[in-house]
């Protein structure tokens, strides 16, 4: 049997393929090999950590994985069940790499691995997958792998949640607040396995003063009940009906492998991740400020089709915006670069300097439920200060030529008043509008994979949005087959 093609599957910063036709216990093996060669090794890590999450593959998968890593010398700890953030958190608190097994919100018969450098840095093709890739490639087709003289590393076990659980607790306090009900979906992914242990008892730390009405709390990689993919509005639906049900204060859904975590207002409204971010950029700047850092000296990075709401409340709280392009890749750099105490994205995910510059939906559902507990309003009330401007969420376009349909969106642009224009991420054009004139702003994307055009529009109230989204497009797809 031929060996599978990896460039088929192993993607610009992770592992996704089908299991077993791609991603097989051999695949993972010599891409164990491969980690403990490229990335281990030159880095002088004592050792990696290797956790999964809750599909029927995960565990053959991680183990073959880390004999893989082991037979070149790597001491392997195996932390079982765990989330992606679970596994950053492992990664940064050992000071070694390690290697998630999960693929997030994907179907049943898909897997992946999602990999970092000691302290949970990324690794993407370009920062070593490639090179991964290629020496595992190399290894398959010839069924014999790159020889090593050494002693084989060792592989042993150990349970970090209570770890995991006691370190985000340590960075949010919940115990002070008033008491909550809080619906929580956790789509049969990870979230049924963290939440009883950061937001309850499970792991041995106090009782908070929050009551958790569950919801799919079964790990169960089959996804029985909905796709654990809470971008998509379907997959709230529950959600939502549940906190009206139960009178609840706040709604949280998290996606299969729970790093990404959504907001549901006591309504059973969604609560927008750019509001989200806002909110946790306040209380981020306010706890350096309460340090002694001068606000100015404070910075916050938000991709460029967050809401503009987020770059005003970080400025009216002093602190200093950073924009940048869609992409973990990007907005970690962005991180990394500015020594920024927090990052958000339009998808909900979430990313903090305390937490060594990675993405942890949990921290930032925290947040959230230390500030409505700290004062006696609802969760709509609260978000309503974030929650300044219309916005269309992001609309995708099948098109032939990108290039073409945004030069119409630009004519149409350029026939409607005043504007500014940035190539960034695409192109986004500003009209700042003013004297009855509303506000608003578009973004055009396009896809790097497919042949779509993406467009995000904002305005100052809702007909305005309307108005340029129907316009955008209706140029972008003009003389396209939908």
């Amino acid at each position: 049997m031929n060996a599978p093609v990896l460039n088929d599957f192993i993607k610009a910063y992770d592992v996704r393929g089908l299991v077993p036709e791609q991603l097989s216990p051999a695949v993972a093996r010599e891409l164990g090999a491969a980690f403990a060669q490229i990335v281990a090794r030159p880095e002088g890590a004592e050792g990696v950590v290797v956790g999964h999450d809750m599909r029927p593959s995960s565990p053959e998968l991680s183990r073959a994985f880390a004999e893989g890593a082991a037979s070149y010398g790597i001491d392997v700890t195996l932390i079982g069940l765990c989330s992606t953030d679970g596994l950053y958190y492992a990664s940064g608190a050992l000071g070694i790499p390690g290697a998630m097994f999960t693929a997030s919100h994907n179907p049943a018969q898909y897997n992946g691995i999602k990999l970092c450098r000691a302290g949970a840095r990324p690794v993407s093709l370009e920062t070593g997958l490639a090179e991964m890739r290629d020496l595992a490639q190399w290894a398959l087709d010839r069924g014999t792998a790159v020889p090593f003289d050494g002693e084989p590393g060792t592989i042993d076990e150990r349970d970090m949640l209570g770890d995991y659980a006691a370190f985000l607790r340590s960075l949010v306090d919940l115990s002070g607040g008033r008491p909550l009900k809080v619906v929580v979906d956790a789509g049969n992914g990870m979230g049924g396995h963290t939440v009883p242990a950061v937001l309850g008892t499970d792991a041995g730390l106090d009782e908070l003063p929050l009551e958790i009405v569950p919801l799919y709390f079964e790990l169960d990689g089959t996804f029985p009940n909905h796709e654990a993919n809470p971008l998509e509005p379907a997959n709230l639906v529950d959600l939502q009906k549940a906190v009206v049900e139960h009178g609840a204060d706040i709604g949280l859904a998290f996606d299969g492998d729970a790093d990404r975590c959504f907001v549901i207002d006591e309504n059973g409204d969604a609560v927008t991740p750019s509001a989200v971010t806002a909110l946790v950029a306040q209380r981020e700047i306010a706890k350096e400020v309460a340090k002694g850092t001068r606000a100015s000296d404070v910075s916050v990075v938000a991709n460029l089709i967050s809401s503009r709401a987020v770059t005003e409340v970080i400025t009216e709280n002093g602190a200093k915006p950073v924009r940048t392009r869609v992409g973990h890749s990007f907005i970690k750099a962005q991180m990394a670069e500015h020594d920024a105490v927090f990052g958000g994205e339009h998808s909900a995910h979430y990313y903090f300097r305390d937490f060594w510059f990675a993405d942890t939906g949990m921290l930032a559902a925290m947040h959230v439920l230390a500030a409505l507990g700290e004062q006696e309003g609802t969760l709509s009330q609260l978000v309503a200060e974030y929650a300044r401007y219309e916005a269309s969420g992001e609309i995708n376009s099948t098109v032939s030529d990108a290039t073409a349909a945004t030069g119409r969106v630009r004519e149409w642009v350029a026939s409607h008043g005043e504007y500014t224009e940035d190539g960034m991420d695409g192109v986004t054009f500003v009209h700042e509008g003013g004297d009855g004139d509303p506000m608003w702003w578009l973004n055009l994307r396009a896809s790097n994979t497919e042949p779509l055009l993406r467009l995000n529009v904002e305005a100052a109230d809702r007909a305005t949005m309307e108005r340029v989204r129907d316009a955008a497009l209706a140029a972008v797809r003009e003389g396209e087959a939908q």
